[in-house]
């Protein structure tokens, strides 16, 4: 039976909102399917506001991988914003897609890609608007699946109760398998219920369904046993990893937003996987092994993408961008091609090792020479060999200096507060190294208007990195630190160079909250629905976020079961400890992680094993493969002829 538009109903509370044209859809390059004429439905959703949650790239793939089928069709939403939640409610409005404006709870599968935990609240809202059971145990056939995806699944257990399943890595292949299971299933007369339907998808060894798993837990509130409850589900559940890149270009038509958005540009992911071995970071450990996208792959990628769009910039992609084994080959050749077009080259964050000035003349030749940024993440050598982000302040001053000497004005440097065994002198070495980039660089230059921005984020400890049994630091300790950190920028000693130099930090209560949201189990559920229920909405914003309202409800939901926030967080983990993601395989092995935890207490590094023998961390094995790596030797040739509006024609490709 054909679904209906809520746009009707919507239209007339627009004029009454905050940036209407957010929810109204219809952006270049998006697809409206006709409901009749499929068989399985999805509605993908990214659980921010429409400017953040469009640029997304995950859930632009998947949404571009789904309506290529022609059976399945797919469509987004986004959090709405308080203004039209509330009129909503009063006039009876369910949550809706923006393309077609269908009602969330007509369709099979909702799939939520969760990038923080902050974003768990939005989902609730989602749920409660579009009339679907808050709790999984509630819902029938009738309701949409609500699957989680994104990083976050990786600990799906806070929210274990309001989800129905979770799938831990790349979504492309498993979105297609699940969507042969959803056909199949409807096709012999949906036998068994949503029952057999999660049993089928829980099977497969790459979805996890929370309640086919039960946990039991010691008095000391530890947690003591996880296991499956009944047949046909497998002790442990995998992560899914798409191998080859080049077999998955997408997406091939960017979707172009109609409202402003974090991103306005289009983007490439030109490899994933990291094998720097960050401590700290999740994404790099979860995302193993290192898959490279070959310089032809993305060459054809830029090349569709922009014709389909007319971005007039390109984003070169992934944890490290720099890292790619073509790298240079790639930017050299990128400007080649587009010289003379306005289309210009950006990379994220780079390191500093990986960087040098021939790479940043390439990405500037063609667009606006914009600042440099840089992570450290740590402000001494010894918190540096703590996390394992060996960037030394030599490298660093040489980097920027020659950047400087290039006519750069603009570096921008990223660290984290609150790191394990972290001292008041580890974040007091930011001050120095801030003022050694501005020395350096005016003797690079010659000029005295050159700026440095140093921009903190509070640390978390993420499951499934060597940080996960870490005590997170305290929002007291980590805000006392940052306000001796503005001190020492500008002492009066150093007053015309702090001048020059810029702050940007959060206080340290979001991170704690993002810490018990992280590593917390299933009892941290009723804290988020409590939260949700006082008002609680898009706590990854500042402006709307509670630490009072999150504080009030851990006491009231976590204490009377023996635990509490500090518990979840600022408690260090044993060896022995059961964590609530140990069934959950990231491909890495646990006492692989342990020993690299105990060498960061030993402020030990490891070396990159792209370039060294294997540290035997299982991934590969797990995963039957090898890092992936170029070069590859095939080169782009520039496009003819090339100019300002001149149409960008198909690739030419030679070999060496």
């Amino acid at each position: 039976m054909s679904v209906q538009s809520v746009f009707p109903q919507l239209e007339p509370l627009l004029p009454r909102v905050s940036k209407p044209v957010q929810y109204v859809g219809g952006e270049l390059n998006a697809t409206v399917k006709e409901w009749d004429s499929t068989t399985v439905r999805w509605a993908l959703m990214y659980p921010d506001a429409y400017e953040v949650g469009l640029p997304n790239q995950g859930v632009m793939i998947l949404y571009e991988v789904l309506n290529e089928i022609a059976d399945v069709l797919a469509e987004r939403t986004y959090a709405v914003w308080p203004d039209l939640e509330k009129l909503m409610r009063e006039h009876g409005v369910p949550q809706f897609t923006v393309d077609g404006h269908r009602p969330l709870g007509a369709f099979d599968m909702l799939g939520v890609s969760f990038s923080t935990e902050l974003g768990y609240t939005n989902m609730l809202t989602a749920l409660d608007l579009a009339g679907i059971p808050l709790l999984a145990a509630d819902r029938t056939e009738d309701h949409p699946v609500v699957l989680a995806g994104g990083h976050s699944a990786f600990n799906p257990e806070p929210i274990a109760d309001y989800i129905d399943a979770a799938v831990l890595g790349d979504g492309e292949e498993a979105v297609i398998e699940i969507s042969d299971i959803i056909r199949a299933w409807k096709a012999e007369g949906r036998p068994g219920g949503r029952d057999e339907l999660l049993t089928r998808m829980a099977e497969t060894g790459g979805v996890y369904v929370p309640r086919f798993y039960d946990f039991t837990y010691r008095p000391d509130g530890h947690i003591d046993t996880v296991g499956p409850n009944r047949p046909r589900v497998p002790e442990t559940i995998a992560k899914r990893t798409t191998m080859d890149l080049d077999a998955w270009p997408y997406p091939k038509k960017p979707l172009v937003p109609l409202a402003e958005s974090v991103h306005e540009r289009m983007s490439v992911e030109i490899f994933r996987g990291c094998t720097r071995g960050c401590r700290f970071c999740q994404a790099g450990m979860i995302t193993r092994p290192v898959r490279e996208r070959s310089i032809e792959g993305i060459g054809a990628m830029i090349q569709t993408g922009l014709e389909a769009s007319g971005f007039e910039e390109v984003g070169l992609l992934s944890l490290s961008s720099a890292d790619h084994s073509e790298i240079g080959e790639i930017t050299k050749q990128l400007a080649d091609r587009y010289e003379g077009t306005n289309t210009g080259l950006s990379l994220p964050s780079t390191r500093v090792d990986a960087f040098n000035i021939d790479l940043a003349n390439e990405l500037s030749r063609n667009g606006r020479r914009s600042g440099l940024t840089f992570a450290p993440e740590g402000g001494s050598e010894r918190i540096r060999k703590v996390i394992n982000k060996m960037v030394s302040e030599e490298d660093l001053i040489k980097t920027v200096s020659a950047a400087y000497a290039q006519g750069w004005r603009q570096v921008k440097l990223y660290f984290m507060c609150g790191l394990p065994t972290e001292t008041d002198d580890d974040v007091l070495q930011i001050a120095e190294m801030a003022k050694n980039v501005i020395r350096a660089g005016r003797v690079a230059s010659g000029r005295k208007d050159i700026r440095c921005t140093v921009s903190i984020g509070g640390f978390v400890p993420k499951p499934h990195t060597p940080f996960q049994w870490a005590a997170q630091c305290d929002p007291d300790t980590v805000d006392s630190r940052l306000r001796k950190l503005r001190e020492a920028v500008n002492s009066d000693r150093d007053r015309s160079i702090g001048r020059n130099i810029g702050m940007r930090y959060h206080d340290g209560k979001p991170s704690i909250i993002e810490g018990l949201l992280s590593r917390g189990d299933r009892r941290v559920g009723k804290v988020i629905e409590a939260v949700w229920r006082a008002g609680g909405r898009f706590d990854g914003w500042s402006e709307h976020f509670s630490y009072e309202r999150w504080t009030t409800a851990a006491a009231a939901e976590l204490e009377p079961l023996g635990v509490s926030l500090d518990w979840f967080t600022t408690r260090e983990r044993t060896e022995e400890e059961v964590l609530p993601w140990d069934h959950l395989d990231s491909g890495l092995e646990k006492n692989w992680l342990w020993d690299d935890w105990q060498d960061a207490l030993d402020e030990r590094e490891q070396d990159d094993c792209r370039w060294t023998p294997c540290f035997d961390c299982g991934v590969c094995p797990a995963m039957g493969t090898d890092i992936e790596i170029g070069p590859t030797g095939r080169k782009l040739l520039p496009i003819s002829p090339v100019g300002v509006g001149s149409p960008v024609r198909n690739p030419v490709l030679s070999a060496p």
